[in-house]
This record gives structure tokens, sequence and C-alpha cells, in this order.
């Protein structure tokens, strides 16, 4: 199941898995331009729902990757740091990290994260 934030990032959670994918959608990858840089956090590191997660920076400009929920980081993309464009290549397949999640109901229950048909209006 994938659910997406008015900031632009999408986290991904399989049934029965306590640990989620988070990173940015295509329309956030559109709208920064070249990639050029991302800044991932440590494994181990927690966060709570929108804290600033990582930096993507771009040609045009440097922008905070949100935390959709709270959690520990038990995963990063290393190929980004070596492969930053992968981001433009494919926002959906090119992860930032992997969350353990504190609270189950911050994704299951929360009406700040939308459905893809929700996300899509909201970007018109």
């Amino acid at each position: 199941m994938i659910k997406y934030t008015q900031d632009h990032e999408w986290i991904s959670l399989e049934d029965g898995e306590g640990v989620a994918t988070v990173g940015i959608t295509s329309h956030a990858a559109e709208l920064l331009g070249d990639v050029v840089f991302v800044e991932l956090p440590d494994i181990g590191k927690t966060f709570s729902k929108s804290d600033s997660l990582a930096v993507v920076e771009s040609v045009k400009a440097a922008s905070d990757v949100y935390c959709p929920i709270s959690g520990e980081v038990v995963e990063v993309n290393e190929d980004l740091r070596d492969t930053p464009e992968s981001v433009n290549q494919g926002a959906e397949s090119a992860w930032f990290v992997k969350i353990a999640m504190k609270d189950a109901a911050e994704f299951y229950g929360s009406n700040s994260l939308m459905s893809l048909e929700e996300y899509l209006e909201f970007i018109k």
C-alpha cells in the first residue's frame, strides 16, 4: 500500500510489516529539476512525523524531505549517494529510507496521508 503527503513524499508499507519505505514523488522530482546531491540520515536515527528526514539538492534549489511517520531509520538507499540523478530517472523506485514505524496508526489512520487518487487531485 502506498500513500502520499502534501509535501510530495510517498510512503509504502507491505501488509504485515512494520517497516515503511519513503521517497519523493515524480512530481517533486520534476519540480526540483536535475538532482545533484541527496543527504540521507544515519541508520538508527529516530524521527517524529513531519521532521526533516533528508535533503535533496538540485540545479534549481535544495529541498527538505519530511518524515511522513514517526520511527527509526533501519536502512538508507546508499546508491543515492553515488547516483542522486536516479531520483529523476524513477522517483518511485529511488527510495530514500526504510523506517521502523513507531505507531502504525500514523499510516493506517492518518488523515494527512493521501491515496494516489487524492494526491493526483491535490497536485492539479
